[in-house]
């Protein structure tokens, strides 16, 4: 079987990638200029040794509060709009009467090497086989953090259509998923699906599964039903073009960007909490409900960081901020006006209080060449 690190489109999957204006000489690209204080190489590149053995608390030493969203799953929501987040950048999003999963990773480990891959902090609060009917999956790229073997060969028994970027088809296809149930777009491109009109939009970021780079495109996307709307940013840096996305499709009732996994060594192609905050003002506001953190250590800062400076930074910046509970279901339009918990505090004054030893991860000679091999960022 070929390896989930080496599939190679063909046909009119191939004929489509070589239509985009963004794909050149077998690879994707991104096209706006990299703001000056993003610019990389200000900052030198983390060591790949302090990346993968670093001591920081960059996992909570117990378990984070989370809810079994099953019961209330059951039940409409009041509103056109209601939110589960499940972990990273996995969200059920329900909007005007269909339900849609957003990169769905329930794995226990990110590959493409499994013995140095990062764990998950913990399961997940829902099972897949417990998620109610859906209209569709969106998968924003090919990045093991946001697509994962396991869980779309179990979704695809659903039978449910996958939205995805250009060339990302070519795993869902070899996993099990019908070509007829595997929809992608490049940029600007819109689908219908349940009243619903889902829409590729721009992103600053990179692809790759182990082997190779940008040979499959990235993208954000935007949803809109007859009366609700969202964002989910997939993984990003900032760049004008979130003011494009508002003009054209926005503003949005409900704003998801990435906050976790950020070091200004690659601030051109992740956010963090600062410049999500800014992306969300060019987004033309909405509540913001951050993603990519929680659930995986990919970067070099304390697990809860991001979270600390949202809850310290947003209402500096006159921002709507929610932060739900892993498995906590939220309707925006109900909590947007009230202070966000900070329910991550119950492990992080834990690790304040008692000192708690971290695990010592020495890697012999092979772990350590495999990991030189990795490049940085992995997501």
């Amino acid at each position: 079987m070929t390896s989930s690190t080496d599939k190679r489109a063909a046909g009119l999957r191939l004929e489509r990638m070589k239509a985009s204006p963004r794909f050149e000489q077998g690879r994707f690209r991104n096209i706006h200029p990299i703001l000056p204080e993003l610019r990389r190489g200000a900052v030198a590149m983390p060591p790949i040794r302090e990346f993968l053995f670093g001591r920081s608390l960059r996992r909570p030493v117990a378990p984070l509060p989370a809810l079994d969203p099953s019961d209330t799953l059951r039940r409409a929501p009041d509103s056109g709009l209601r939110a589960t987040w499940l972990g990273h950048s996995t969200l059920l999003i329900e909007i005007d009467g269909a339900r849609l999963l957003t990169d769905p990773v329930w794995g226990e480990r990110l590959s493409p090497v499994p013995f140095v891959a990062p764990r998950r902090f913990q399961p997940v609060p829902l099972a897949i086989e417990a998620l109610p009917p859906l209209d569709a999956v969106l998968i924003s790229h090919d990045h093991f953090d946001h697509l994962d073997r396991g869980s779309v060969v179990r979704l695809a028994k659903r039978g449910v259509p996958f939205i995805t970027s250009l060339g990302v088809g070519k795993y869902l296809s070899s996993w099990g998923v019908p070509e007829a149930n595997i929809i992608e777009l490049d940029w600007w491109e819109t689908h219908e699906v349940s009243g619903l009109s889902i829409t590729a939009t721009p992103s600053q970021h990179f692809s790759g599964r182990g082997t190779g780079t940008n040979a499959t495109q990235w993208a954000s996307l935007s949803v809109r039903g007859p009366r609700s709307s969202f964002f989910f940013s997939g993984d990003t840096g900032l760049t004008t073009q979130f003011r494009e996305i508002r003009e054209k499709l926005g503003p949005f009732d409900l704003v998801m960007l990435e906050v976790g996994a950020y070091h200004a060594a690659w601030g051109d192609i992740h956010l963090g909490p600062a410049n999500a905050l800014t992306a969300l003002d060019w987004l033309g506001g909405g509540c913001l409900l951050p993603v990519h953190w929680g659930t995986f250590d990919l970067a070099l800062h304390a697990w809860d960081d991001p979270a600390e400076q949202l809850l310290t930074l947003a209402p500096q910046r006159g921002a709507q901020l929610v932060m739900p509970k892993l498995g906590e279901v939220i309707e925006p339009v109900r909590i947007q006006h009230l202070a966000p918990r900070p329910w991550w505090r119950e492990i992080s004054v834990l690790e304040g209080r008692v000192s708690a030893p971290l695990a010592t991860r020495e890697a012999d000679t092979e772990q350590e060449q495999t990991a030189a091999s990795l490049p940085l960022p992995i997501d």
